[in-house]
Protein backbone atom coordinates (compact mmCIF):
# COMPACT_ATOMS: atom_id res chain seq x y z
CA UNK A 1 0.00 0.00 0.00
CA UNK A 2 1.32 3.49 -0.73
CA UNK A 3 0.36 6.71 -0.26
CA UNK A 4 0.71 9.65 -2.73
CA UNK A 5 1.15 12.91 -1.71
CA UNK A 6 1.15 15.62 -4.10
CA UNK A 7 4.14 18.46 -2.22
CA UNK A 8 5.51 21.97 -3.21
CA UNK A 9 9.07 23.13 -2.58
CA UNK A 10 11.40 26.06 -3.21
CA UNK A 11 14.65 25.63 -5.75
CA UNK A 12 16.15 29.00 -6.32
CA UNK A 13 12.84 31.31 -5.97
CA UNK A 14 10.75 28.74 -7.84
CA UNK A 15 7.71 26.67 -6.44
CA UNK A 16 8.65 23.11 -7.58
CA UNK A 17 5.74 20.53 -7.13
CA UNK A 18 5.88 16.91 -6.72
CA UNK A 19 4.90 13.74 -6.06
CA UNK A 20 5.70 11.99 -2.64
CA UNK A 21 5.28 8.15 -2.61
CA UNK A 22 5.06 7.19 1.00
CA UNK A 23 4.77 3.42 2.46
CA UNK A 24 2.26 2.28 4.39
CA UNK A 25 4.78 1.69 7.38
CA UNK A 26 5.55 3.16 10.60
CA UNK A 27 8.33 5.23 12.17
CA UNK A 28 11.23 7.32 9.95
CA UNK A 29 12.00 5.77 6.57
CA UNK A 30 14.88 5.58 4.33
CA UNK A 31 14.12 8.00 1.19
CA UNK A 32 14.91 8.36 -1.82
CA UNK A 33 14.79 11.23 -4.44
CA UNK A 34 14.04 9.76 -8.16
CA UNK A 35 15.36 12.41 -11.71
CA UNK A 36 14.59 11.74 -15.17
CA UNK A 37 15.31 11.68 -18.77
CA UNK A 38 15.23 14.74 -21.25
CA UNK A 39 12.25 16.95 -20.89
CA UNK A 40 10.58 14.55 -18.52
CA UNK A 41 8.09 15.00 -15.99
CA UNK A 42 6.75 13.51 -12.97
CA UNK A 43 4.01 11.26 -14.06
CA UNK A 44 6.67 9.63 -16.76
CA UNK A 45 9.35 7.55 -15.94
CA UNK A 46 10.71 9.12 -12.89
CA UNK A 47 7.37 8.72 -11.38
CA UNK A 48 7.15 5.05 -12.08
CA UNK A 49 10.52 4.11 -10.73
CA UNK A 50 9.46 6.25 -7.57
CA UNK A 51 6.14 4.40 -6.90
CA UNK A 52 7.97 0.82 -7.53
CA UNK A 53 10.76 1.85 -5.18
CA UNK A 54 7.47 3.24 -2.81
CA UNK A 55 6.22 -0.31 -2.99
CA UNK A 56 9.82 -1.70 -1.89
CA UNK A 57 9.77 0.22 1.51
CA UNK A 58 11.04 3.53 0.93
CA UNK A 59 9.78 7.11 0.70
CA UNK A 60 10.42 8.33 -3.12
CA UNK A 61 10.09 11.70 -4.89
CA UNK A 62 9.54 12.46 -7.73
CA UNK A 63 9.35 15.66 -9.32
CA UNK A 64 9.12 18.82 -12.10
CA UNK A 65 12.29 20.64 -12.56
CA UNK A 66 12.32 24.34 -12.94
CA UNK A 67 11.01 25.14 -16.12
CA UNK A 68 8.96 22.29 -16.87
CA UNK A 69 5.60 20.24 -15.86
CA UNK A 70 3.93 22.32 -13.20
CA UNK A 71 6.57 24.16 -11.12
CA UNK A 72 7.73 27.49 -12.08
CA UNK A 73 10.76 29.31 -13.40
CA UNK A 74 11.46 30.86 -16.71
CA UNK A 75 12.16 30.16 -19.66
CA UNK A 76 9.48 27.31 -20.21
CA UNK A 77 11.21 23.93 -21.55
CA UNK A 78 15.12 25.41 -20.79
CA UNK A 79 17.39 21.69 -19.70
CA UNK A 80 19.73 23.03 -17.97
CA UNK A 81 21.93 20.32 -15.77
CA UNK A 82 23.71 22.58 -13.59
CA UNK A 83 19.83 23.88 -12.32
CA UNK A 84 18.64 20.28 -12.43
CA UNK A 85 21.63 19.67 -10.09
CA UNK A 86 20.75 22.66 -8.04
CA UNK A 87 16.85 21.79 -8.57
CA UNK A 88 18.08 18.04 -6.86
CA UNK A 89 19.96 19.96 -4.00
CA UNK A 90 16.76 21.39 -3.13
CA UNK A 91 14.48 18.24 -3.54
CA UNK A 92 17.15 16.88 -0.77
CA UNK A 93 16.79 19.36 1.44
CA UNK A 94 12.80 18.96 1.08
CA UNK A 95 13.37 15.38 1.91
CA UNK A 96 15.67 15.94 5.19
CA UNK A 97 13.24 18.25 7.00
CA UNK A 98 10.24 15.82 5.90
CA UNK A 99 8.57 14.51 9.05
CA UNK A 100 8.47 11.02 8.02
CA UNK A 101 12.04 10.80 6.73
CA UNK A 102 15.37 9.66 8.35
CA UNK A 103 17.40 12.41 7.03
CA UNK A 104 20.74 10.26 7.29
CA UNK A 105 19.54 7.72 4.85
CA UNK A 106 18.55 9.46 1.78
CA UNK A 107 19.89 8.26 -1.56
CA UNK A 108 19.41 9.09 -5.19
CA UNK A 109 18.34 7.38 -8.44
CA UNK A 110 18.89 8.39 -11.84
CA UNK A 111 16.65 6.98 -15.20
CA UNK A 112 18.27 7.94 -18.82
CA UNK A 113 19.57 11.47 -18.48
CA UNK A 114 18.48 11.71 -15.08
CA UNK A 115 20.98 9.55 -13.80
CA UNK A 116 23.78 11.89 -15.21
CA UNK A 117 22.41 14.63 -13.23
CA UNK A 118 22.07 12.91 -10.70
CA UNK A 119 25.96 11.70 -10.73
CA UNK A 120 26.83 15.78 -10.02
CA UNK A 121 24.40 16.08 -7.08
CA UNK A 122 26.19 13.04 -5.60
CA UNK A 123 29.41 14.03 -5.95
CA UNK A 124 29.28 17.10 -4.27
CA UNK A 125 26.48 16.37 -1.34
CA UNK A 126 27.24 14.29 1.54
CA UNK A 127 23.59 14.25 2.35
CA UNK A 128 23.11 11.60 -0.26
CA UNK A 129 24.42 8.08 1.11
CA UNK A 130 24.14 6.13 -1.79
CA UNK A 131 22.92 6.01 -5.56
CA UNK A 132 21.60 3.71 -8.33
CA UNK A 133 21.25 4.47 -11.64
CA UNK A 134 18.18 2.89 -14.35
CA UNK A 135 19.33 3.27 -18.00
CA UNK A 136 21.66 6.06 -17.40
CA UNK A 137 23.31 7.83 -19.59
CA UNK A 138 26.46 9.28 -18.42
CA UNK A 139 26.79 12.07 -20.50
CA UNK A 140 30.74 12.44 -21.81
CA UNK A 141 31.50 15.68 -23.47
CA UNK A 142 34.46 14.20 -25.51
CA UNK A 143 32.50 11.48 -27.46
CA UNK A 144 30.04 14.33 -27.87
CA UNK A 145 32.25 16.14 -29.45
CA UNK A 146 33.35 12.75 -31.45
CA UNK A 147 29.83 11.87 -31.91
CA UNK A 148 28.94 15.54 -33.80
CA UNK A 149 32.31 16.18 -35.39
CA UNK A 150 33.97 19.37 -34.57
CA UNK A 151 31.78 21.39 -36.69
CA UNK A 152 28.85 20.28 -35.81
CA UNK A 153 29.44 20.18 -31.84
CA UNK A 154 30.88 24.42 -32.60
CA UNK A 155 27.81 25.08 -34.88
CA UNK A 156 25.37 23.29 -32.30
CA UNK A 157 26.79 25.21 -28.82
CA UNK A 158 27.02 28.15 -30.79
CA UNK A 159 22.95 27.86 -31.91
CA UNK A 160 22.49 27.83 -28.13
CA UNK A 161 24.62 30.86 -27.26
CA UNK A 162 22.31 32.81 -29.19
CA UNK A 163 19.22 31.81 -28.17
CA UNK A 164 20.42 32.34 -25.08
CA UNK A 165 21.16 35.99 -25.85
CA UNK A 166 18.54 36.07 -27.72
CA UNK A 167 16.30 35.45 -25.04
CA UNK A 168 18.18 37.72 -22.71
CA UNK A 169 17.38 40.58 -25.46
CA UNK A 170 14.35 40.26 -26.51
CA UNK A 171 12.56 37.81 -24.38
CA UNK A 172 12.01 35.80 -27.39
CA UNK A 173 12.19 32.00 -26.85
CA UNK A 174 13.36 29.95 -29.29
CA UNK A 175 11.84 25.62 -29.04
CA UNK A 176 12.17 22.89 -30.84
CA UNK A 177 10.44 19.45 -31.12
CA UNK A 178 11.95 17.25 -28.13
CA UNK A 179 10.67 14.01 -30.88
CA UNK A 180 9.58 14.39 -33.72
CA UNK A 181 10.07 15.33 -38.00
CA UNK A 182 13.09 17.59 -39.18
CA UNK A 183 15.34 19.39 -36.06
CA UNK A 184 14.18 17.91 -32.46
CA UNK A 185 16.80 17.61 -29.23
CA UNK A 186 15.86 13.98 -29.35
CA UNK A 187 15.83 12.41 -32.91
CA UNK A 188 15.63 8.61 -31.96
CA UNK A 189 12.52 6.86 -33.10
CA UNK A 190 12.50 4.96 -30.17
CA UNK A 191 12.22 8.31 -28.17
CA UNK A 192 9.39 9.28 -30.77
CA UNK A 193 7.52 5.41 -29.78
CA UNK A 194 7.45 6.89 -25.87
CA UNK A 195 6.92 11.03 -25.86
CA UNK A 196 5.34 11.02 -29.09
CA UNK A 197 2.59 8.90 -28.89
CA UNK A 198 -0.35 8.19 -26.70
CA UNK A 199 2.26 5.70 -24.85
CA UNK A 200 4.09 8.12 -22.76
CA UNK A 201 1.37 10.88 -23.15
CA UNK A 202 0.52 12.49 -20.12
CA UNK A 203 -1.16 16.01 -19.67
CA UNK A 204 1.43 17.69 -17.52
CA UNK A 205 4.10 16.95 -20.87
CA UNK A 206 5.14 19.45 -23.05
CA UNK A 207 6.52 18.31 -26.71
CA UNK A 208 9.31 20.86 -26.54
CA UNK A 209 13.16 21.69 -26.10
CA UNK A 210 14.40 25.69 -25.35
CA UNK A 211 17.13 25.77 -27.98
CA UNK A 212 19.47 27.87 -25.56
CA UNK A 213 19.53 24.53 -23.34
CA UNK A 214 22.50 23.56 -25.71
CA UNK A 215 25.06 26.05 -24.15
CA UNK A 216 24.64 23.69 -21.28
CA UNK A 217 23.68 20.09 -21.81
CA UNK A 218 26.03 19.72 -25.17
CA UNK A 219 29.12 20.28 -23.00
CA UNK A 220 27.78 18.55 -19.70
CA UNK A 221 29.93 15.73 -18.55
CA UNK A 222 28.51 13.78 -16.17
CA UNK A 223 31.40 10.96 -16.45
CA UNK A 224 34.01 13.49 -14.59
CA UNK A 225 32.10 13.44 -11.45
CA UNK A 226 32.37 9.62 -11.19
CA UNK A 227 35.71 9.31 -9.48
CA UNK A 228 34.31 12.25 -6.74
CA UNK A 229 31.44 9.53 -5.86
CA UNK A 230 32.68 7.40 -2.98
CA UNK A 231 29.20 6.08 -1.58
CA UNK A 232 27.68 2.73 -2.54
CA UNK A 233 26.58 3.09 -6.47
CA UNK A 234 24.70 0.16 -8.29
CA UNK A 235 24.03 0.66 -12.07
CA UNK A 236 21.69 -1.47 -13.89
CA UNK A 237 21.63 -1.26 -17.49
CA UNK A 238 20.84 -2.96 -20.83
CA UNK A 239 23.24 -4.09 -23.83
CA UNK A 240 20.41 -2.62 -25.96
CA UNK A 241 19.54 0.73 -23.78
CA UNK A 242 21.01 3.70 -24.62
CA UNK A 243 25.06 4.09 -24.86
CA UNK A 244 26.30 0.98 -22.58
CA UNK A 245 29.91 1.95 -23.39
CA UNK A 246 29.55 4.96 -21.28
CA UNK A 247 27.59 3.23 -18.54
CA UNK A 248 30.87 0.81 -18.19
CA UNK A 249 33.34 3.54 -18.63
CA UNK A 250 31.13 5.81 -15.64
CA UNK A 251 31.68 2.45 -13.67
CA UNK A 252 34.74 1.82 -14.07
CA UNK A 253 35.36 5.44 -13.03
CA UNK A 254 33.78 5.33 -9.65
CA UNK A 255 35.65 6.25 -6.73
CA UNK A 256 33.65 4.17 -3.97
CA UNK A 257 31.82 0.80 -3.54
CA UNK A 258 29.99 -0.03 -6.67
CA UNK A 259 28.12 -2.65 -8.80
CA UNK A 260 26.62 -3.22 -12.44
CA UNK A 261 23.84 -5.20 -13.58
CA UNK A 262 22.76 -6.15 -16.57
CA UNK A 263 19.06 -6.61 -17.50
CA UNK A 264 17.62 -7.78 -20.79
CA UNK A 265 15.53 -4.92 -22.73
CA UNK A 266 13.92 -4.28 -26.22
CA UNK A 267 15.83 -1.28 -26.30
CA UNK A 268 15.78 2.53 -23.62
CA UNK A 269 12.40 3.47 -23.05
CA UNK A 270 10.79 0.18 -22.18
CA UNK A 271 12.50 1.09 -18.75
CA UNK A 272 10.26 4.37 -19.11
CA UNK A 273 6.79 2.02 -18.52
CA UNK A 274 7.29 -1.75 -19.16
CA UNK A 275 5.83 -3.11 -15.52
CA UNK A 276 7.61 -6.23 -15.53
CA UNK A 277 11.16 -4.34 -16.62
CA UNK A 278 10.04 -1.71 -13.64
CA UNK A 279 9.94 -4.22 -11.21
CA UNK A 280 13.33 -6.00 -11.91
CA UNK A 281 15.31 -2.99 -11.96
CA UNK A 282 13.35 -1.90 -8.58
CA UNK A 283 14.19 -5.16 -6.76
CA UNK A 284 17.65 -4.74 -7.78
CA UNK A 285 18.21 -1.06 -6.87
CA UNK A 286 16.14 -1.95 -3.43
CA UNK A 287 18.84 -4.59 -2.19
CA UNK A 288 21.11 -1.98 -3.11
CA UNK A 289 19.53 0.50 -1.05
CA UNK A 290 19.16 -1.58 2.06
CA UNK A 291 22.53 -2.27 1.98
CA UNK A 292 23.34 1.14 1.56
CA UNK A 293 21.32 2.80 3.44
CA UNK A 294 20.19 0.25 6.23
Amino acid sequence: MVETLRIRFESHGAPIVGNLFVPAREGRLAAVVVDGPLTSVKEQAQGNHARALAERGFIALAFDHRFFGESGGQPRQYESPPQKIEDLRAAVDFLASHERVDGGRIGAVGVCAGAGYVAGAVADDPRLRAFAAVAGFFHDAAMQLKWMGPDGYAATLASGQAARERYEATGQLDTIPAVGDGEVAMPLAEAFSYYGTPRGAVANYVNAYAVMSREHTIPYDAQSAAPRIRVPTAIVHSEKALAPALARSFHAALGGPKAIHWLTSQGQVDFYDDPKLIAAAADLVAVHLRAALG
